[in-house]
């Protein structure tokens, strides 16, 4: 059977299965479908050939047998599948989830961020549209309220007009689509931390919730309601232990109890307990966090509020970083918020596929049946094995690791989701596995096992243990995920299938080593690096190259440089040249003073004038 016709026959019958559990009343996704189509496949009870050419009657007994599975509601192994592929398709970590948020967000602002980017310079009237549209993007963008309430709108625009007045409109026209985008972000985180700083001075902010308070009252609750649901599984599971331990020791105590159904209900609890730890994780971490995150939030607030304290005027530099990092700090608590909610909506609804364990096993009757019988959890198993350890010496051929001779020994990788790798196949059971026995690392795997004589049974023949728990996991599909068995259970091939329990379904696919060459540039660059499309970037350049008439070039040269090339220089040479100046002298010479007697006349006829020389001599001076 071709490998094309095979997916053509696949997918007919995914369809047809679907259809038929859909007018029964059960609308189930295709996933599920398609993963019950290959568990009845690998099932070897079913005995399917796909080497043969598949008949109308084989598809129709397969379709018939599918749906047959997918409506028992009392089958605890489709309880779990459905577990497997709901956590597969919805659960994410916390850097999917708020990447997935954030793409959401975006695609949510795209329409509010494209008519503002792509607005070109209007009259006044266009501008006070827009502006209205930037406060409308940071209430969206920044979750403190709601465009629609008018309160929130006010004190965001209060804030906002703040640190970008409306006057600043034409700059901001004028800028390019990525610098618009970017000052649109770095406003939004500059008005979200005015608008906390103003809550927390009391002067607005009603609308907006106290999330630190919020988180710190809901995620202990949340992660109380994990950790109480992890403990009652994990219950469960040690008893339903305890059961078959003990129906396999005494096979005729227990002749009314299903052995099949008790199993699937084992693994039931082992997959909820599974996924519980994995959000228990997460829970854990988000409240790490939260207490980071609220430690680091009043302490900015505290330097803001010293900066601020008293001031009428104060300089943005010195401000603005506190605000954004109130405002990266707040969307850390948004985060927070949504990573709690979608760990309380998984616990929820994972209950829902452990519910099957009250109707198959009742209360009642598990206390009866565990009378006598002591019921271990896997704490209690592995403190008894704490004692024990494979001596190495008894293998010749085989690599034991030890905690004290093994660099990162709680990292390893351990095969089977860390239970005992023998226990799997030979008893069907899901025991805890202990690794101060000693981990087998076989075919570059590491394998633990719940006691010394499991270990050395599984080192005798490691690859016949193996195929016996692959053997196991499609008995029991839902082991598949849980033991963590997807590289040996990847795709469906046709080849001859009998009853041996050598023949499987699953064969790996086929690999090889390949290598290209290409060549690079093969075509010569035609990209202007020279080109610009913006005006003002022209016009700077214009102004750079006219600043180069003022200045002037300068060589020197260094004791590295100087015997590198030869180096000349021209100088004018210094002139011959005169002048002549004007001297100024002084001296120092009596003042002449001469008396004349007898000017205005008198009463005789004629004038009568002496001459008084009252000058005084030079070597008196």
């Amino acid at each position: 059977m071709s490998g094309e016709l095979t997916q053509s026959v696949i997918k007919r019958i995914i369809r047809q299965v679907g259809l038929a559990c859909a007018a029964q009343g059960q609308t189930l996704s295709e996933t599920l479908v398609a993963f019950m189509v290959k568990a009845v496949v690998l099932d070897p009870i079913n005995d399917f050939n796909m080497d043969r050419i598949v008949t109308e009657n084989d598809m129709q007994e397969l379709i018939q047998l599918c749906v047959t599975r997918l409506l028992d509601t009392t089958n605890p192994s489709l309880s779990t599948i459905k577990m497997q592929v709901y956590f597969d398709m919805n659960y994410a970590n916390r850097d999917e989830l708020l990447s997935e948020q954030e793409r959401v967000l975006e695609g949510k602002l795209a329409p509010v961020v494209r008519a503002i980017t792509e607005a070109g310079p209007g009259v006044q009237e266009g501008r006070e549209n827009m502006y209205q549209k930037i406060v409308t993007y940071v209430l969206l963008r920044s979750g403190l309220g709601s465009p629609t309430d008018i309160e929130a709108v006010r004190e965001v625009t209060a804030a906002l007009q703040s640190v970008f007045p409306q006057t600043e409109m034409i700059t901001f026209i004028s800028l390019s689509k990525k610098d618009k985008e970017q000052r649109l972000k770095d406003l939004a985180m500059l008005v979200t931390g005015i608008c906390l700083y103003n809550k927390q001075c009391q002067k607005g902010g009603s609308g907006i919730d106290d999330l630190p308070a919020i988180l710190n009252k809901a995620i202990p609750s949340a992660t109380q309601t994990v950790d109480e649901r992890l403990n009652s599984c994990q219950l469960l599971a040690h008893r339903y232990t305890a059961l078959l331990e003990s129906k396999q020791e005494n096979p005729h105590r227990y002749s009314q109890l299903s052995t099949f159904k008790l199993k699937e209900a084992l693994f039931n609890m082992r997959q909820y307990e599974g996924f519980l730890c994995i959000l228990l994780s997460d829970a854990i971490r988000n409240a790490r966090e939260v207490e980071s995150l609220c430690v680091q939030f009043e302490a900015t607030m505290r330097v803001l509020k010293n900066t601020m304290q008293d001031k009428t005027s104060i300089e943005s530099k010195d401000v603005f970083p506190l605000f954004m990092e109130l405002s990266k700090l707040w969307t850390g608590f948004q985060d927070s918020k949504l990573l709690l909610s979608f760990l309380t909506n998984m616990t929820d609804n994972l209950q829902q596929f452990s519910e099957i364990q009250s109707q198959l096993f009742p209360e009642e009757m598990l206390t009866s049946l565990l009378e006598g019988v002591t019921v271990k959890s896997d704490e209690e198993r592995i403190k008894e094995t704490m004692g024990t350890r494979v001596n190495v010496s008894d293998f010749k051929n085989q690599e034991w690791l030890f905690p004290e001779t093994t660099d990162d020994f709680d990292d390893l990788l351990i095969q089977y989701h860390s239970f005992c790798a023998h226990s799997i196949g030979v008893k069907g059971l899901t025991l805890v596995g202990n690794p101060a026995i000693g981990i087998l690392k076989h075919k570059e795997k590491c394998y633990v096992f719940s006691s010394k004589e499991a270990a050395y049974i599984f080192a005798q023949d490691p690859d016949k243990f193996i195929q016996l728990n692959a053997e196991k996991a499609k008995e029991y599909p839902e082991l598949i995920q849980l033991l963590e068995l997807h590289h040996q259970f990847e795709y469906l091939v046709p080849h001859a299938q009998t009853r041996n329990a050598n023949k499987c379904l699953m064969k790996p696919p086929p690999k090889r080593d390949s290598s290209t060459q290409t060549d690079t540039h093969i075509l010569p660059p035609t990209i202007v690096r020279s080109y610009e499309w913006n005006e003002w970037e022209l016009r700077r350049k214009a102004i750079k190259l006219a600043n180069l008439r003022r200045k002037l070039t300068h060589a020197m040269q260094t004791d590295l440089s100087h015997m590198r090339r030869e180096n000349f220089t021209q100088v004018y040479l210094p002139k011959d040249v005169s002048t002549q100046t004007k001297r100024d002298n002084s001296s120092n010479v009596p003042k002449p003073q001469i008396f004349l007697k007898g000017l205005r006349g008198g009463s005789f006829p004629t004038t009568h004038m002496v001459a008084v020389d009252l000058t005084r001599p030079l070597d008196e001076t």
